[in-house]
């Protein structure tokens, strides 16, 4: 698995307030009851009322929130008062074949959610900004890829480019996906340790780098 960290031992590390937006994601699902591991409070950013109980039992405080709703966003994260803030919000099908009707969708999560999300965790003076990405650059999706980077680098945040996720719940369920890829439950198990890594940029892919 391709990453700038090395592992650490999980007692070392500090316990933060986290502002999870994304939570009941493929990976924000799996993220949550690692950091709650962890002994990390987490808020978990929802915008399905129905998702309030399950949440609830992953033992996140629920919030339920649309993040394009910036006076609202800015009051939830606010009053949360997070050491750090997570973007795991996605805007995508569950059907593979449906991924060309969603992209103005998921461009819309990733320019205007991306700013409203960082403008939020400023207002709340988070110290710890870490968002996903990808390690590749779908055909004419790359110019909003870099946009959605450029804002969270901007922000002296962590950017994640996860590879092309297969597993339960991703599009890959019973096949493997081109590379770049990297298994879902990886993933989100190698995301932790990055809330201490520096700005800047890392790669979560099981093959190896070429830069």
């Amino acid at each position: 698995m391709s990453t700038s960290l090395s592992s650490e031992n999980v007692h070392d590390r500090p316990r933060l307030r986290i502002f999870l937006a994304g939570a009941t994601g493929v990976i924000g699902i799996r993220l949550l009851p690692l950091l709650i591991a962890e002994h990390h409070t987490v808020a978990g950013m929802t915008r399905s009322p129905e998702e309030i109980d399950q949440l609830r039992a992953l033992g996140a405080e629920p919030i339920i929130c649309d993040v394009f709703d910036s006076v609202l966003l800015t009051k939830a994260v606010t009053t949360f008062q997070p050491n750090a803030v997570i973007h795991q919000l996605t805007d995508l099908p569950d059907d593979v074949d449906q991924l060309p009707d969603f992209g103005a969708r998921n461009d819309r999560i990733r320019t205007e959610g991306t700013h409203n999300l960082i403008a939020a965790a400023k207002a709340a003076g988070v110290r710890h900004l870490l968002a996903q990405s990808i390690a590749w650059r779908p055909p004419g999706r790359a110019e909003i890829v870099d946009q959605h980077e450029r804002q969270v680098l901007d922000a002296r945040g962590v950017v994640v480019r996860y590879g092309r996720l297969y597993g339960p719940g991703t599009f890959y369920q019973d096949q493997l996906p081109p590379p770049p890829r990297i298994h879902v439950d990886h993933a989100a198990r190698a995301t932790p340790p990055l809330l201490q890594a520096p700005a800047g940029v890392v790669v979560l892919t099981e093959e190896p780098r070429s830069d």
